[in-house]
């Protein structure tokens, strides 16, 4: 049973929140502080850190420093005692979802890694914690119905990484506690859904700010600096600077067509950049279930909009969605295996919804069974169920 512990959502987003005034937040909540303009720190993406030399080094939060491990550790605890509170139980045993690989080449870096998310799951009152590999518990469920070996390719396409992992899945593997030799080939690229939203920004939303548009000297387009960090959600607090805006006003005054400069320093100047790519983010969800959608901008000037089609979003990010599907052929290669072998291909993750996409995807493996999956959840309801199967039904 999969608990919802953030509204109705069935995930909740690897992100935390310090606010100055000492108030901590996690998930959506944390986004939705730091777009408000909250004053604190924002911290998203926090498993990059495990294996890696950062693990055990400090980052500035207001006034002091934190470690990054006491950084997860606040996160995760958030977590336990949200689970907690839902059920009206205490959790004291953990089946840890983990990558197979947290850092690519380097088998010490993530034994390292394990080991420090199992001290920290100690030190959190967990007696009892093992862990499942995230692209075997995406295919447990789907490996309840097979009667016969097979051999499929979990496809997980998130915010920031488009992974992939070739399994051999089949009735008498289900119980064994270590999968590691079932997982035949893993591979992935930094290719997701907030890249799919920035090219979508760049090419449809920011021209009508100026992007691309010519100066008054021949030759010369304004700047497009401003324009690739305004599309970028993590680089868009580096343009909310005096400076910043005095540069623009410069640039405005030589550029050969002024009124465009004057919505993107509104953008700057209100410190709605933010507000920005949520909108071009909910436009692209929204061309997943219809042919047409909208950037709304009116509050910027009046009925200023973008309309997009889907058939322009697949336009704007077809060479993304390439680039995602070639790692397949990379990973076939590495488990010496042709894409006629590959018998299911199971997709997961939001931006698997993305049309243009998931072709390209199936494309790669034309004989291969399409299973749908839990987009959202297939990870969270294999760990559930490997968790039923080590410690006993809930």
């Amino acid at each position: 049973m999969l608990v919802t512990l953030e509204g109705e959502h069935r995930t909740i987003p690897s992100a935390i929140f310090f606010g100055a005034d000492g108030h901590v937040v996690i998930g959506r909540n944390a986004m939705q502080a730091y777009v408000e303009g909250v004053p604190g720190r924002l911290m998203r993406s926090l498993k990059s850190v495990l294996g890696t030399a950062l693990i055990d080094e400090t980052t500035r939060v207001g006034r002091e420093r934190r470690g990054f491990r006491d950084v997860i550790a606040a996160y995760l605890s958030a977590i336990k005692r949200r689970a907690e509170a839902a059920t009206g139980r205490e959790f004291t045993k953990l089946v840890h979802g983990r990558p197979v690989h947290f850092v690519d080449g380097s088998p010490e870096a993530n034994r390292r890694a394990e080991t420090t998310l199992r001290e920290i799951a100690s030190e959190l009152g967990f007696t009892d914690v093992t862990f499942q590999f995230e692209p075997i518990a995406a295919a447990l469920d789907y490996e309840r119905d097979v009667t016969s070996e097979q051999i499929a390719l979990i496809a997980d396409i998130g915010g920031g990484t488009s992974d992939f992992s070739i399994v051999r899945l089949g009735a008498g593997r289900q119980n064994r506690a270590d999968r590691e030799d079932d997982i035949l080939a893993n591979d992935g690229i930094r290719i997701g859904g907030t890249d799919f939203d920035r090219q979508l920004s760049l090419c449809a939303v920011m021209p009508l700010l100026g992007y691309r548009s010519p100066m008054l000297r021949a030759g010369l387009d304004v700047p497009s600096r401003y324009y690739h960090e305004l599309a970028t959600w993590s680089e868009i607090n580096r343009l909310y600077d005096a400076k910043v805006l005095g540069e623009l006003r410069q640039v405005r005054r030589e550029a050969a067509h002024p009124e465009l400069l004057d919505r993107l320093i509104r953008v700057i100047d209100e410190q709605r950049g933010h507000t920005l790519a949520m909108d071009v983010e909910a436009a692209k969800i929204a061309l997943t279930e219809k042919p047409r959608s909208a950037v709304p901008m009116s509050w910027i000037e009046p009925d200023l909009a973008v309309k997009v089609s889907g058939a322009e979003l697949a336009k704007h990010t077809r060479l993304l969605a390439d680039r995602v599907a070639g790692r397949i052929k990379l990973c076939l290669r590495h488990a010496q295996l042709q894409a006629e072998a590959i018998d299911a291909v199971m997709l997961t993750g939001g931006s698997i919804r993305l049309t243009h996409l998931r072709k390209a995807i199936t494309q790669a493996l034309p004989n291969a069974r399409v299973v749908e999956g839990d987009i959202f959840g297939a990870v969270g309801k294999g760990l559930a169920l490997e968790a039923a199967r080590r410690y006993g039904p809930a």
